[in-house]
Formats: C-alpha cells, structure tokens, sequence
C-alpha cells in the first residue's frame, strides 16, 4: 500500500517523553492514560484484559494475531476488561473460532476499552525494554482529530503505579463462596461437590481460573475482600488461606493487608498459599521488601527455577514489582528463581506450611507445569 492510500490514522498512542505512534483505533473512542507494558503471550488476550492484575495499564501485545478467536464469557477472569487499553501490530479480523460469540472490537466497545491496531509493536517492545515502561496517553477519534500537546500532558500528568494501591479498586465488594472448578471437555466448568478443605481466599484482584484450580484440588473456598481482617478470616474456620494475585504497588496495598497476614502467622499454624501480589504480601508480612522493575514480566513463556529439586518450569507472569531476595529474613527461603533475570520467583517458611510464587500456576493463559502448586497447598491442609 502507498503511502499516499494508507488511511488516515484514528487512534493514537502518546509516551511521556513526546514519541508518538499513530494507528486505526477499535473498540471504545475516547482517552485514557496508564503505564504502558508489553505481554508475549500467543495466546489468552481475552484472560488479559480481563486480569484484574492489569489495572492501570495499557497492554501491547507481541503477538500480532489479536483477537482471531473472537472473544466468548468462559475466558473471562473477571467481569469486564480491566487493562486500561490494548496495543496490537494487526487489526482484528473476523473471529473464527467455534467458542466465539462477539468479536474483539465489539467487546472492547461495549466495556468501554481503548484499543490501537497498525502500531509497529516490535518497536513500541525494544523502547520498554531499554527505557522503562512508560506513562502513556491512548487516543481513539473516529475523525482524526488530537491535541497532541495535551496528550503528552496527560501522559507526563500520570502519576505511575508506585505508591498507588489499586487493589481496593478491583476487589469484591463483599464475600462470596466458590465452587466452580477448571474447565474440561466436554462438560465446561463443573462443580465441586466433594469439598475436603475450606479455604478463605482474600481478594486482592483475583482470576476466576485461580479459584477453580483451588476448587479442582478440593477446596471449599469462600473468598473475603482485600480489607479483610484477622478477625473476619477466622471467623469463618478455615483450614488454610490463599492470597490471590492483583494490581498497584505492594507496598501501599500492605499498610491494611500485612497486619492481617501478620496475625495468621503470629496466632494460628494455618497452611498460606500466595500468588503474585499475593506473594509480595506475604514477604512483606515476613519482613522481606518489594522493589519496582524496569519493565516487569508479562507473558506465558518465563522460565523458572525451582531451586530445591533443579526442575525448570515454564510459567505464566504479569507483574511489575519484585520481592527482592536479599531482604527475606532467617527462617524464610528463596525456593524459585526466574531464568530470565535472577530475580525471585517463590518463597517459603522453612518450618511451616506458608509459601507463595510470583508467577501464575493457574495457566490462563499459560503452560501448565505449575499445577501441582494447588495440589501442594491442598496436601498441606489434609
């Protein structure tokens, strides 16, 4: 196509530092602004979107085949699209897959979700990687028409993730039990009906995959919100507590969540389990400390290191901040490392059944090596 019958652009992406990429918008018109990060995932841009882990984000996917499988409410991790907007290198073509029931930009439309599709994506990916994830201000005007100098404004106005609790935003409004376990042909998602642990898991921005792994192990689970005290966790008599995943930065969401942590592990002997934000709170409540990374892992292809048995597993990841493995205290052991980087991937108490990971075993979207996670947790109850 010649330069002179490319279409004009509709939607265009803003970096802080005045880089500026022009695209075909889809999906919600309008602006939004959020810090901008990249996922390597070929597959799963539905589970995406809707991680609630993604909160204040924008998404640029690596993989240029976006939304091909349509989009259909089983794949859904939480209600609505939770990632502020998405970046693709292709526009979206028409869905063809027999689980679709809407396409992509429809969905997005809807939900009120921001997407830019014709953006050199591999480029956008090399400027995270050497600079840092960037604040961002994402435009889609049908005409054409943007205040570039206000879009840089905003992006440079945004405050960034550090410091920023987001977990209030995306956790439940009040208790609910779960009984729905993994989906498996050709029955879908079954219920539990042989419940052997009663599990109370504090949402933090949880995925609905992780609460049917629990569920697939045994659990009985009733999920709390991320505020939850000591004293509301034990009044429901569990044997064991999950800290689910979820968005912001670790250290504010831990000025309510680690005294509550703190009280299960100071007044009860109770088997924990952590995943990602749940794993930062957990080193936290243990005296460990967080650290804010460059430009974080997103993607379903990190290699991690289980460091006592040597067995490298292939996992899911979508986080922004790190336990840094140099503040966890005596009595606390690093047990996984990422192959990427070095940086620290699990933990747990050498004396107790307490230990978290960083990355995501409910693969979804994601390889499956990390399942037997949900059945260590479910062991440690029996």
């Amino acid at each position: 196509m010649s330069a002179a019958s490319k279409p004009a652009p509709t939607a265009c992406l803003a970096l802080a530092d005045g880089t500026l990429f022009y695209g075909q918008g889809f999906g919600a018109t309008g602006q939004v602004t959020a810090e901008l990060c990249f996922n390597t995932a070929m597959t799963g841009y539905q589970e995406i979107m809707t991680d609630p882990s993604y909160a204040g984000q924008v998404v640029t996917f690596t993989f240029p085949h976006v939304g091909n499988v349509g989009v259909n409410p089983e794949d859904d991790e939480t209600g609505d699209p939770v990632a502020a907007g998405m970046v693709v290198k292709w526009m979206p073509t028409t869905p063809s897959n027999w689980r679709s029931v809407q396409g992509l930009s429809d969905w997005l439309s809807a939900r009120g979700r921001i997407a830019i599709g014709g953006i050199d994506t591999r480029r956008l990916t090399r400027a995270i990687r050497q600079s840092g994830a960037p604040h961002v201000a994402l435009a889609h005007d049908p005409d054409g028409n943007f205040d570039i100098e206000a879009l840089v404004a905003a992006a440079r106005a945004f405050s960034g993730l550090e410091g920023l609790d987001l977990a209030k935003d995306v956790t439940c409004a009040q208790s609910y039990r779960w009984d729905e376990m993994r989906w498996a042909w050709p029955e879908g998602h079954v219920r539990q009906k042989d419940a052997k642990h009663k599990v109370v898991a504090i949402d933090y921005g949880a995925k609905r995959n992780i609460l049917r792994c629990l569920a697939s192990a045994g659990c009985d689970v009733t999920v709390l919100p991320a505020s939850a005290t000591y004293e509301d966790v034990m009044a429901h008599s569990p044997d064991g507590i999950f800290l689910s995943n979820g968005p912001g930065d670790p250290a504010a969401t831990g000025k309510y969540a680690v005294p509550m942590i703190q009280g299960l592990l100071e007044q009860s002997d109770l088997p924990i389990f952590g995943i990602c934000l749940g794993h930062q709170m957990l080193a936290l409540a243990l005296g460990g400390r967080t650290i804010k990374m460059n430009h974080g892992h997103h993607g379903a292809n990190h290699p991690v290191k289980d460091v006592e048995s040597g067995k490298v597993e292939i996992t899911s990841m979508n986080h922004g901040f790190a336990v840094d493995s140099q503040s966890l205290p005596a009595g606390v052991m690093e047990t996984h490392v990422s192959l990427f980087d070095g940086s620290n991937c699990g933990i747990r108490m050498n004396d107790r059944p307490v230990f978290s990971v960083q990355h995501h075993p409910e693969a979804s979207p994601g390889p499956q090596d990390s399942f037997y996670l949900f059945e260590r947790f479910a062991a440690s109850m029996a």
